[in-house]
């Protein structure tokens, strides 16, 4: 399934609505402004890479509909929407990134025409997608060394196809692996309390034929303590130069659990998910959202005091000393992270600049 891509006539970004998933698959077109700020900020479409690449289609559509046929009233209106985009969820850096990376676009071309530009933004956005199908299967390769047929993984929250272009990230050696002939047994948190786990992650294992079981957040603990796991796999949406790591709310329980029973984790994402500006999880920007998630979004009634405070963090900070290894397309990195990350990073930019 083609999770993000952009219309026949490149004028609209169509994406595979994942609020419904997985009791309908619904595509939704989107052609205004608000409608992909939306579609970000509401998790029409989410995982890192996929908002990243979502982002790229939608700057370039916008784009097409600025009217200043002048540079600098076309760059004062890109920005314009490049801001209004950024601003839909601040801690996954690839939105940002995206965004920088179509804006220098802009700003490279400064001495050609503006339908010029138009063509060089479509070229990037596409290439940003393409270059994430490659990234995922080299991600995906460097994650398969560290398994065995019959492995049980744990993962948590939604790190597939479904979050990237294809493979995914923490879920793509698995598929990988499943292609090759290797059988592993899956366990899914079901990530409270959006459930990515539940109607993300066990649909596309399900779907992938792989071996997949759903547990309750609150039920990591036993399974590793009956010895059902042998290495916790997970993506991630930020990673600061010091190796921690943001991720969706309730990771950070999750490599806490494994470090005490002897667990190996590891964390999956492209370096464009690298942060060295960064320093530390502390300056990674929590994101915070509405109480209604957690008291009625899937329930028929609401299963809260109507009037009882909530406190909804979407994402929480892994400590890098918690993390067996990142696993990006340039190889795997180990502590310290501050050597490791930078190498990471450096063999990106080699490779762009090739």
């Amino acid at each position: 399934m083609e999770n993000v891509t952009l219309s026949p006539d490149g004028k609209t970004v169509v994406i595979i609505d994942q609020t419904k998933l997985p009791n309908a698959i619904e595509y939704l077109t989107l052609s205004t402004p608000r409608q992909m700020y939306d579609a970000i900020f509401a998790l029409k479409v989410r995982g890192a890479p996929a908002i990243g690449i979502c982002a790229g289609f939608s700057i370039y559509c916008l784009a097409q509909t600025i009217e200043e046929t002048e540079y600098d009233a076309f760059l004062l209106k890109f920005r314009e929407y490049k801001d209004y985009l950024d601003s839909s969820r601040p801690t996954a850096v690839n939105l940002s990134w995206a965004l920088k990376r179509m804006e220098k676009v802009v700003l490279d071309a400064k001495d050609k025409s503006i339908v010029e530009i138009i063509s060089l933004l479509k070229a990037e956005c596409i290439a940003i997608k393409e270059e994430d199908i490659k990234i995922c299967k080299a991600i995906s390769e460097y994650g398969l060394e560290f398994l065995k047929d019959g492995d049980g993984i744990l993962t948590h929250c939604n790190a597939g196809p479904l979050a990237t272009s294809q493979y995914g990230t923490a879920l793509g050696p698995l598929i990988l692996g499943k292609e090759r002939g290797m059988s592993f047994k899956v366990f899914a948190d079901e990530t409270r309390p959006l459930l990515q786990g539940a109607r993300l992650t066990a649909f596309e294992l399900h779907e992938a034929g792989i071996d997949v079981t759903l547990i309750c957040d609150n039920m990591a603990s036993i399974v590793m303590k009956n010895g059902f796991i042998n290495a916790c796999f997970v993506g991630c949406d930020r990673v600061a130069e010091n190796g921690d790591t943001a991720n969706k709310i309730g990771t950070s329980g999750v490599a806490i659990l494994a470090k005490h029973y002897g667990i190996p984790f590891y964390v999956m994402c492209p370096t464009s998910t690298i942060d060295l500006n960064c320093k530390t999880g502390d300056d990674i920007e929590i994101e915070l959202r509405s109480e209604d998630e957690i008291k009625s979004k899937w329930y028929e009634k609401p299963m809260a005091p109507s009037d009882v405070k909530c406190y909804n963090p979407a994402f929480d900070v892994t400590d890098h000393n918690l993390i067996t290894a990142i696993i990006t397309e340039h190889g795997v990195c180990k502590a310290p992270f501050e050597v490791s990350l930078k190498e990471a990073v450096q063999k990106a930019q080699d490779k762009i600049k090739k």
